[in-house]
């Protein structure tokens, strides 16, 4: 009898790989990000080019020191850092503040733990912290929008946009009870980070992703029931104080992080029930961030504060393993 000797495990292989799945949700980010252009214009353009070439700078280095191969480096999981990072920012943001922060994502959020696979928090929520603690006048210059305008000649593009004598804006985030043109919060028209350009491309994105099998719809569903819940019941409650549900949901970075980021899938845990917790429980403390906290936007501070709980999350809330003595009795009363 010969003997065999199996060169890899006998298991089927879906196709998809890392690399696929990093370009697959930059793809589905790309409508917004290049909406967020479009509106606020070249200084938009400025922070998204000086995250990326920071991003793939810091990468390159890292993996050098590591002695691992520079092919890594073009996997999508650094882009996707730098994209997240920058639609999270203001568009008036300086481009040295923006590749700074980006470097301390990379470096710090994701190769000081091990590199991809390995970083407990979400790179980009992470750099997006340590910039507003220590920048935060940088990081609330909101920019008002500045649409090209159609005339006779063509497109016409005002100083600007093009990055000459911007003009500051409030953010809705910023008095979220007086908000009532939902038309212009679900296509992005007002100042804020260029991840709040448009809700409804955004939500797009994110059901793009759920039909590919990217990501479960179990982390934004329970992210937005948990952000919309408490908002509406606050709301009914007091008016005058609270805004409603629906204000939160369309305004700021809420929809960028139910689909975007609260969904990383090294960052958040596994089964679909530590998932619904995972996600409620990012919901309710962003309303409660934005509701009694000193910072008007509490996206990356809730998915940095879930993201420590993942590992807790993970242990108690674990599928039973199959064929465990558990789920042979529950099997057996069902007969």
């Amino acid at each position: 009898m010969s003997k065999f000797n199996p060169v890899a495990a006998p298991h089927t292989h879906s196709g998809t790989s890392t690399t696929n799945i990093m370009y697959l949700v930059v793809l589905a980010l790309s409508p917004a990000a290049l909406y967020g252009i479009w509106l606020f214009g070249v200084p938009a353009l400025t922070v998204f080019l000086s995250c990326c070439l920071s991003a793939l700078v810091t990468e390159l280095i890292c993996l050098q020191l590591q002695k691992k191969s520079w092919q890594l480096a073009v996997d999508g999981s650094a882009l996707l850092t730098a994209l997240l990072l920058a639609m999270s920012l203001p568009a008036s943001t300086p481009w040295w503040v923006a590749a700074f922060g980006c470097s301390f994502a990379i470096c710090l959020g994701k190769h000081v733990y091990g590199g991809l696979g390995h970083n407990p928090f979400n790179p980009a929520m992470l750099g997006r912290v340590m910039l507003l603690i220590c920048f935060p006048v940088e990081l609330t210059n909101w920019q008002a929008i500045s649409i090209p305008e159609l005339s006779a000649s063509g497109l016409v593009f005002s100083q600007a946009w093009m990055g000459i004598d911007g003009v500051s804006a409030a953010t809705p985030l910023a008095d979220l009870q007086q908000i009532s043109q939902w038309k212009e919060l679900l296509l992005g028209q007002h100042a804020g980070s260029m991840g709040e350009t448009s809700a409804l491309l955004i939500a797009l994105g994110g059901l793009f992703l759920i039909w590919r099998g990217i990501i479960r719809p179990y982390i934004p569903c329970a992210l937005l029931m948990g952000l919309l819940l408490p908002a509406s019941i606050a709301h009914l409650i007091n008016p005058n104080v609270y805004a409603s549900g629906l204000a939160h949901l369309l305004s700021g970075g809420a929809m960028l992080g139910a689909f975007f980021i609260a969904t990383d899938m090294v960052t958040s845990p596994t089964s679909p029930r530590g998932q619904i917790l995972f996600g409620a429980g990012c919901g309710l403390l962003i309303w409660l961030i934005r509701s009694f906290g000193s910072y008007p936007e509490g996206v990356a501070f809730a998915v940095l504060i879930m993201n420590a709980s993942t590992p807790v999350i993970d242990h108690y809330l674990k599928p039973k393993v199959f064929g465990s003595q558990s789920v042979f009795k529950r099997n057996k009363g069902a007969q």
